[in-house]
């Protein structure tokens, strides 16, 4: 049984009678009716008894829309021990009320934890990692941390680093200053979860948008025993297409491949190559285009199965309660590195139909074919160019150290 809101007296929780048996077992006992909840319900303990469940059990201001708009987000804090007293006992409390107030549209949930995740000197990307198995662990859907640790991007101080894929955020409490840093430090976070969720604020729609995608991040796809792999990966699909939209947009796939130069410096060798070799003018010339567009689809293919593989990008679930998670990151790597990798594949097509202006000759290219050629050959050439830049590309990433690929896929920096 689901539980979508709760309020306990001294003897019993009273849940409302419409939750769906998506998340919890209800099983009998002699003394009431013992509730076993899942770890994201979980409050200080997996098992409470509670009383006859009915309508009147819920206060009058709590409208049943309300109820019905999905399971609460459950947001965890990781916070580094000597951090404690300067954010205090009711940060948690305080930023939940926080983003009630910004984000009105979404039933929040706060919890505290103390855990410095590493000892410097650590990398941010190793705080990423076990912060995200902290929230497979617990249950959690996001998770904040708040690190006395000092964030660096390619050896750049930041405030911030997040991962939309992940579900984490990172904020370096001493770069916040020493003037007011429980305020700045809740001010951060709160913008940061909005991060996560993909708010835009200068989208007209940003709050329902943000809404949609919380309400599909907290509620899970039900199980069902006779399911395999590609039917659970559809249902997750089907049930959380704007959370995947919206975590592949977040990660902002188009500056992905940028960040991994031995991919840009192989392509780059591999167009110029292409480019003055007068045996492939003549391939490219003779192919028709559907052979083309199926190197293209092969080029794009086997540059982000490179990647994913490679760099060991792609999760696999250690327990059933973490299926639909892992499931969901391993679509939306996937989405990222496939988007960036048709934008890497795009700009090489335009670098190379300008190179081939400049570099091929007009007369030589006819005489090289043995007729006469026209801005389609041009383009042709250009093609093919692109797609065997790309497959360079896919060697190139595949030298690329495992934490440059990660981090390239994962992380997002503010200063």
């Amino acid at each position: 049984m689901e539980l979508p809101w709760c309020n306990k007296s001294a003897d019993r929780i009273a849940v409302h009678e419409s939750a769906s048996p998506a998340r919890g077992l209800i099983q009998q006992s002699g003394t009431g009716t013992e509730l076993r909840v899942s770890p994201k319900w979980r409050r200080g303990g997996g098992c409470f008894t509670i009383g006859r469940v009915t309508n009147e059990s819920l206060p009058s201001s709590i409208e049943s829309s309300t109820l019905q708009e999905g399971a609460e987000l459950l947001i965890g804090l990781l916070v580094s021990p000597s951090l404690s007293e300067v954010l205090g006992p009711d940060f948690a409390t305080s930023m939940r009320e926080t983003l009630m107030q910004q984000h009105p549209g979404v039933r929040w949930a706060v919890t505290w934890a103390e855990d410095r995740l590493g000892d410097p000197p650590v990398q941010s990307l190793d705080l990423m990692e076990a912060a995200r198995e902290r929230v497979l662990t617990e249950g959690w859907d996001l998770t904040v941390v708040l690190t006395d640790i000092p964030l660096k991007d390619r050896r750049r101080p930041v405030l911030t680093q997040l991962s939309p894929l992940h579900g984490v955020g990172l904020v370096a409490i001493p770069a916040l200053g020493a003037r007011h840093p429980r305020r700045k430090a809740q001010e951060v976070s709160v913008r940061i979860v909005g991060q996560l969720l993909g708010y835009d604020a200068e989208d007209a729609n940003a709050q329902r948008s943000l809404a949609q995608r919380a309400r599909q991040l907290s509620t899970d796809v039900e199980e069902r025993p006779d399911d395999n792999s590609a039917q659970f990966t559809a249902r997750v699909i089907s049930g959380n297409i704007r959370l995947l939209l919206g975590m592949i947009r977040a990660n902002q796939p188009w500056a992905f491949i940028v960040r991994l130069s031995r991919a840009l410096v192989v392509a780059a060798a591999t167009g110029v190559l292409t480019l003055v070799a007068s045996d492939l003018w003549l391939l490219a010339t003779a192919y028709g285009p559907a052979r083309l567009a199926l190197l293209a689809v092969m080029a794009v293919i086997t540059v982000s199965a490179t990647v994913i593989m490679g760099g060991g990008l792609w999760e696999r679930p250690r327990s059933h309660a973490e299926r639909e998670q892992v499931t969901l990151f391993n679509l939306a790597t996937s989405g990222t590195v496939v988007v960036g990798v048709l934008v890497f594949y795009l700009a090489l097509f335009l670098l190379s139909l300008v190179g081939a202006f400049l570099l091929i000759d007009q007369g030589v290219l006819a005489a090289v074919v043995g007729h006469p050629v026209n801005a389609l050959d041009y383009g042709k050439i250009s093609w093919l160019t692109a797609s065997l830049a790309t497959i360079g590309g896919a060697l190139g990433a595949g030298l690329e150290d495992d934490d440059v690929v990660r981090a390239a896929a994962y992380t997002r920096s503010n200063a």
